[in-house]
């Protein structure tokens, strides 16, 4: 209801701005979007502000493809800093530089467009248009790489307007709105939500959590949530934890909390960090519900594992493997249920090695762990804890992983020092577990 209010004062202060400028006549002359930013930016009054934005983005929304890719371009050349107003500021710095020249230089080159998208913000629904404006900025920049430019400054706004402290953590349970329901079913994208029917599975259990992080500009449209198992043990596989036979544990005989699918909502906050943030709220909220709880591991994808361990096979260079290895894993994943128990012994344990080979020795060119999850995951201080063949068997987890999963654990007192180890010495802490599957060096 409070939102509700919000959005109407916005929406009837919007329209006392319309009808100080005249708008209806003004709209009338169809004026162009160029014509309308630069208005915006004249320093009007804020409710004939707030009406400009709206008119902005109204005007927007109308664009096709093209005239938005024209859009951009126009923010990219017209809408950088003020060329005189900076030229200005660097001359009085060069001749006294003191801390107002440096806070005059500062502000002097600022692109003019980060002014407009914020005035943009003031309209009713604002935010959420601009989220909407960096998704189709995206697809723009594939055409023009030059608008890198504008997207850091997209970027940068959105990371003061979204910072955790604007960020509400609210838990999703059966009981929840049907629309946000029917908003988690739709932007699942580790491991397919097949209906209501299993939505439900995932949520009203007494086993079974989800929590997502909202925004107060965007109602009822989650930012990111994650999807949580309560167990009496570290799992190996997705398919005991989503399984529509397994046994339902009461929540206070749980010992560990499984974060097993995280998922961020909101393309145009590409870029934009909450997990982080969502991963440690939730176990401190669960640690306080459910003292028994002592563990708090994912069970993870490795969405690059597949296409890496291609190469190799293809070329071992550093990561040396027999004709016989590389013959082996080659084997297509149609192939694998087919091989007798030796066999498949034989080239489970060789997917361990070299999983283990990729999460802890594969590196970028310019030296970061390659797997974009494990990144994710040893960046907020997790450890790599576990490496799990025939964790997903599904078309998508053969494909992506050959079937690999893994287990990040967060350890609550030793968070920190695994980040400050990853983040300053590009440190992988493994458990003693993983460590053990490594292979020789080559050489």
């Amino acid at each position: 209801m409070d939102m509700a209010f919000l959005g109407d004062l916005l929406t009837s202060v919007a329209d006392r701005g319309r009808a100080l400028i005249g708008f209806e006549r003004f709209a009338g002359r169809n004026r162009p979007i160029d014509r309308l930013c630069e208005d915006l930016l004249s320093g009007r009054g804020e409710a004939s502000g707030m009406a400009l934005a709206q008119a902005v983005l109204n005007a927007w929304e109308g664009l096709d493809r093209q005239g938005r890719q024209a859009f951009f371009m126009m923010l990219q050349e017209r809408f950088g800093p003020d060329q005189e107003r900076l030229g200005k500021a660097i001359e009085a710095y060069r001749k006294e530089p003191g801390t107002a020249a440096i806070a005059a230089l500062h502000f002097a080159s600022e692109p003019r467009r980060q002014e407009l998208l914020r005035r943009l913000n003031l309209a009713p629904d604002g935010t959420h248009v601009l989220v909407r404006m960096r998704e189709a900025l995206f697809e723009a920049m594939e055409a023009e790489p030059e608008l890198k430019a504008v997207d850091s400054d997209f970027r940068h706004l959105f990371g003061s307007w979204f910072n955790r402290g604007f960020l509400v953590l609210r838990r999703i349970d059966w009981r929840s709105p049907a629309n946000v329901l029917e908003k988690i079913i739709r932007y699942e994208a580790v491991h397919e939500i097949q209906g209501w029917d299993d939505l439900r599975r995932r949520l009203e259990p007494a086993d079974r959590r989800c929590f997502a992080f909202f925004h107060p500009q965007l109602v009822d449209e989650p930012l990111i949530f994650v999807e949580v198992a309560l167990t009496g043990a570290i799992p190996h596989s997705i398919g005991e934890l989503l399984s529509g036979e397994r046994e339902v544990l009461s929540a206070q005989a749980a010992t560990t909390a499984v974060f097993y699918s995280i998922s961020n909502c909101q393309e145009g906050l590409r870029g934009i960090s909450f997990g982080n943030f969502l991963i440690k709220q939730v176990a401190e909220d669960l640690k306080r519900e459910l003292p028994g709880l002592e563990t708090f591991v994912t069970l993870s994808p490795v969405p690059g594992f597949a296409r890496w361990l291609d190469d190799i096979i293809a070329d071992p260079g550093d990561f040396h493997l027999s004709n016989e290895e590389r013959s082996e894993l080659a084997r297509p994943a149609s192939e694998t249920g087919l091989l007798d128990d030796p066999a498949k012994a034989r080239r489970d344990k060789l997917l361990g090695q070299m999983a283990a080979q990729y999460l802890l020795r594969a590196r970028t060119a310019s030296g970061r762990v390659i797997d974009p999850v494990a990144r994710f995951h040893l960046g907020n201080g997790a450890r790599l804890e576990r490496i799990n063949v025939g964790g997903n068997l599904s078309a998508r987890g053969l494909r992506e992983a050959h079937g690999v999963m893994v287990n990040y654990r967060y350890d609550l007192g030793d968070i920190e020092i695994n980040h400050e180890a990853f983040a300053t010495r590009n440190t992988v802490v493994a458990s003693s577990g993983v460590r053990k599957l490594l292979r020789p060096a080559a050489g």
